[in-house]
């Protein structure tokens, strides 16, 4: 019998970022890249993500080609890059699209795996057939750079739930447009394992974010999903249980972990990543091997 490999994981942005959150200005990180790369590698991390910001300052200093030699040297294997937001709104377009161009071109030359992209912070819309046209545009555009765009639904934005991004997803109906499933969103969406399991296939899933919370909510939810997220094991949240429903559905990884906390951004960055690292693997069984003689289901997990 072989050994079950560990998964892998990938630290979501704001992981390793620092003393740096989000809706600050600017929201670059005080880490150096390369110092920050170091860290995300020793600490046992399979990629990585970059947000906006943090691309702009890379491509204005070492270049997008100088940074992909650092990745590759590092030996990580998985690049996210983010976050895109107003995408369906032409009179914004100003906004948006220089925004859009730099992420395809960081996704491009650094091999990202999806391009992430959410809605405004507000009410949850009940009809958000508006979406599915921009989001194909969108979709088409990240083809012709060989990346995908992937939709983060937030409790406290226009496409609120996973079982409503999922139904957005069915009408959108293209292969490279996804979601990006994360669990402190689920959660306080109201969302159980069961419903999410339901209205999910693995097809759809293109990322995950591993995370951890109180049962309270302190503050505004975005207040909370900053301030307050705890690691992975540490809060009251059924983390286990959610990675045996994505498992369950199909999804094989890599899995992202977003720590967003005050706390977690006041720790020396490599001590945060390794903290981050350690109680997201103790989430996942510890030996999913299958019984003698039964082929792994999976075996033919993607890498």
């Amino acid at each position: 019998m072989t050994d079950t490999p560990a998964p892998e994981l990938v630290a979501s942005c704001w992981t390793s970022a620092g003393a740096v959150a989000p809706l600050q200005s600017p929201e670059t990180s005080p880490v150096p890249i390369a110092e920050r790369l170091e860290a995300i590698a020793s600490t046992g991390w399979s990629g990585f993500g970059l947000a906006h910001d943090d691309l702009a300052a890379a491509r204005a200093t070492l270049g997008f080609p100088a940074l992909r030699s650092l990745i590759d040297d590092a030996g990580l294997r998985h690049v996210e890059v983010e976050l895109l937001t107003d995408w369906w709104d032409e009179s914004l377009t100003h906004l948006w699209r220089p925004q859009f161009d730099l992420l395809l071109e960081a996704a491009e030359t650094l091999g990202a795996r999806f391009i992430k992209v959410g809605t405004t912070i507000g009410k949850p819309l009940d009809d958000l057939n508006f979406l599915v046209e921009p989001l194909r545009r969108l979709t088409a555009e990240a083809a012709l750079r060989g990346t995908r765009i992937a939709l983060e639904p937030m409790p406290f934005s226009m496409v609120g739930s996973v079982p409503a991004a999922a139904d957005l997803m069915r009408k959108v109906d293209m292969p490279g447009c996804g979601l990006v499933v994360d669990y402190w969103h689920v959660f306080r969406a109201g969302t159980s394992l069961d419903e999410l399991s339901a209205s999910l296939d693995a097809a759809q899933i293109f990322g995950v974010e591993l995370n951890d919370a109180d049962a309270d909510i302190r503050g505004s939810l975005f207040e909370d999903t900053r301030d307050n997220r705890r690691l992975c094991g540490q809060g009251d949240q059924d983390v286990a249980g959610f990675i045996k429903t994505l498992t369950s559905i199909g999804f094989n990884g890599p899995w992202g972990v977003e720590i967003l906390s005050e706390e977690h951004r006041a720790l020396p960055v490599r001590e945060a990543l390794r903290a981050a690292h350690e109680t997201a693997l103790a989430c996942f069984p510890a030996d999913p091997a299958p019984a003698a003689g039964s082929p792994s289901e999976n075996d033919a997990t993607a890498g």
